[in-house]
């Protein structure tokens, strides 16, 4: 008998699992439908030796003492400074856009107050900030917008930035220093041994079964349990009822190359070439010693595995449809990405299966005790 069955060994359901069972001494099985633990930040080394994401490129960052000390646990870090360089107009230039950015795109030699003044002058001021064009146009105006944004969005969404919530772009930053970093997070750094290495300690405690290849809806019926942590789509669970929530989803293709490094940046966006996105060498974000690379081009998609929640009202309408039935459903907590239709950073989900652990089920837990 199982005190809990945790579905998804993601960062949300592998951190809620890890609590249960080493701090409040619960018994736990946690099942993933994927061949193996860790969600999308899953990584692995390729037939070259080269360690590798799955998913796409997963950078650690986050400014809560908390979420980082409690990861400290299961690994050592590497210190790492995330940079991103754009395809525009034939040059490869920093984003998000600051001083750099600006000067060698124009020619220019703004100091950081001439350049305040150039954003103000080119800027459309919005009265009102509801979509992701609004966010743009407001602050630097329209022409970086077509440039930067525009079609990225549009590939990346399969929507244009004035159909999306202004949450989409507000994400990116615009800056009038030289500062070329991607994050500003008080913590900058990825697992030394990888991310997989993290979830295998993670989950190491004898009060913790794993079970991957494992589909809670086949396995639910035969598995003696309690309650159930659930972090897949929470449409899913309740089997549609109301439509499907949308989601955006990806293609990723991975290329080994015979150089050391293949091109001048960790990552490189293409608003508006090719069909992918962004291409990741993951060497520079692994600090990996090879001959080879292996870099991987993501193909944005309607259909496949669900990656991000699209920010349109009408979807936040349907998600909360999905919450109230999830509210009256006893013994089953939802959590993380899928489970509350939410985009979360990997801080975020640690973060707030940490909160849910300590003010939901240790509540639980101490009122069933004096019960």
């Amino acid at each position: 008998m199982f005190d809990y069955v945790v579905v998804g060994a993601g960062f949300a359901g592998s951190t809620i699992a890890e609590r249960l069972a080493s701090e409040a001494g619960k018994k736990v099985l946690i099942c993933d439908r994927r061949p193996h633990i860790g969600g999308n930040a899953f990584d692995h080394h390729d037939e070259a030796g080269i360690l590798v994401h799955r998913y796409g490129p997963h950078i650690f960052h986050t400014n809560s003492n908390e979420v980082y000390e409690y990861l400290s646990s299961f690994t050592a870090w590497r210190p790492y400074q995330h940079s991103v360089l754009t395809s525009v107009d034939g040059q490869l230039l920093p984003i998000p856009i600051n001083l750099n950015t600006i000067n060698r795109m124009y020619g220019t030699e703004f100091t950081s107050f001439q350049l305040e003044e150039f954003f103000a002058s080119v800027a459309e001021p919005r009265a009102q900030i509801k979509t992701s064009e609004d966010v743009i146009v407001n602050k630097v105006g329209r022409e970086l917008y077509e440039k930067f944004f525009r079609n990225y969005t549009r590939k990346q969404w399969g929507l244009d930035p004035s159909e999306l919530d202004a949450v989409v772009t507000a994400r990116v930053p615009v800056r009038t220093n030289r500062d070329d970093r991607y994050f500003t997070d008080t913590y900058q750094v990825m697992p030394l041994h990888g991310y997989t290495r993290m979830f295998e300690r993670m989950l190491a405690h004898p009060n913790i079964k794993v079970m991957v290849n494992a589909d809670y809806r086949e396995i639910r019926d035969m598995i003696p349990h309690r309650d159930v942590i659930y972090t897949g789509p929470i449409d899913e669970f309740f089997e549609y009822r109301f439509g499907k929530l949308p989601y955006r989803s990806l293609e990723f293709k991975f290329e080994t190359r015979g150089v050391a490094i293949a091109q001048e940046a960790p990552v490189i966006n293409y608003p508006n070439e090719n069909a992918y996105t962004r291409v990741t060498e993951f060497k520079y974000l692994t600090g990996q010693q090879h001959p080879q690379t292996t870099l991987v081009y993501e193909y944005p998609k309607a259909e496949g595995d669900p990656y991000y929640p699209i920010p349109r009202a009408e979807n936040q309408t349907l998600y909360r449809k999905y919450q109230a039935l999830a509210d009256q459903t006893d013994g089953v907590h939802f959590l993380g990405r899928l489970g509350t239709y939410k985009y979360y950073n990997m801080d975020q989900c640690v973060a707030q299966a940490l909160s849910y652990y300590r003010k939901v089920l240790i509540h639980a837990e101490e009122l069933a005790t004096t019960a």
